[in-house]
């Protein structure tokens, strides 16, 4: 499949805010990823970012690579799992070179579970307690966890599930993906990288589920290097400009970013390439000119990142 829309087969780094995300799932069992390890994975960004094309990466790339049973969640059947979800994954199993010949067709594969080389992808939904507790799976994923309905989570925390399912893999991971849909979140600098970080709140503060998550984590934030003074920053809405009065088609083809280092003017064309080199800094981590992260993030056994809607 393309990347959002463009010709050739999809480009991951188009995306390239998500990479580390994903590469984590290769990452957390075997190695350490940011200097730690971790079993659960939370990612939080805005819609329309490439979340879903992200899991999709993930689940091609493990059942082609390292396959183990995985886990699917999505906020409801009728339009996630069955209209959007199912439908993108069955497309990517039955083009993608390493996966067609081995996808299981006809009788031998079903709407909510596909079998790639022996190994059961299965797909649930927010809402079906017998459908999430029926499966065990090394890697399972909560997508959109804000969009989850309140009869969904009456059935319990979502996401604590989702590690009963793991039960019986030493190598299991969960991970959370979704886009707050409710609260609000003050910022604070950090004394050690001198970035805008978001606050931390108390728990029972928070009313997003996925941002209770995050906040449970390591707490990276996505930051990118501006292109002229080369400082770098976490990119934020209230950095967007553009000319006073302007109409909203005036303003979509004037906006831009200004550094809220030294107020330089960055344009729509500089930001594949700050997506590309942009790095993830959690609270009392430190970032050097050429890009180098040292420093202890939060310690917790859930890495956790956040990207703003800038970058998509």
């Amino acid at each position: 499949p393309s990347s959002h829309g463009r010709p050739g087969p999809r480009d991951p780094h188009f995306t390239a805010y998500l990479v580390p995300f994903e590469r984590a799932f290769d990452q957390v069992s075997q190695v350490e990823m940011f200097g730690r390890t971790y079993d659960s994975l939370v990612m939080v960004t805005s819609s329309q970012s490439g979340k879903t094309d992200g899991v999709l990466d993930v689940i091609g790339q493990r059942l082609e690579q390292r396959p183990v049973p995985m886990l699917y969640v999505g906020p409801s059947k009728e339009w996630f799992t069955q209209s959007q979800f199912e439908m993108r994954l069955t497309r990517m199993l039955t083009t993608a070179p390493g996966l067609k010949d081995r996808t299981a067709t006809g009788k031998r594969t079903k709407q909510w579970r596909k079998m790639v080389g022996g190994v059961p992808v299965g797909l649930a939904w927010a809402g079906s307690p017998s459908q999430l507790r029926g499966m065990s799976a090394g890697i399972a994923f909560l997508d959109e966890l804000d969009a989850f309905g309140p009869a969904a989570l009456q059935e319990g925390d979502p996401f604590s599930l989702l590690e009963a399912r793991g039960a019986s893999y030493r190598d299991r991971i969960r991970a959370a993906i979704s886009t707050p849909l409710k609260g609000t979140v003050d910022i604070v600098i950090d004394e050690a990288s001198g970035l805008e970080l978001w606050q931390q709140m108390p728990p029972e503060d928070i009313e997003s589920p996925i941002w209770r998550l995050w906040q449970g984590g390591t707490r990276h934030h996505f930051t990118w290097q501006c292109p002229h003074c080369a400082e770098w920053f976490v990119p934020r809405f209230k950095c967007l400009r553009w000319p006073e009065g302007a109409t909203a088609a005036d303003a979509k083809r004037k906006a831009y970013v200004e550094c809220p280092r030294n107020g330089c003017v960055i344009e729509e064309s500089h930001k594949r390439e700050m997506n590309v080199r942009g790095r993830y800094v959690a609270p009392g981590q430190r970032i050097d000119a050429d890009g180098n992260v040292t420093g202890d993030p939060p310690d917790s056994t859930t890495l956790s990142m956040w990207a703003s809607g800038l970058c998509s």
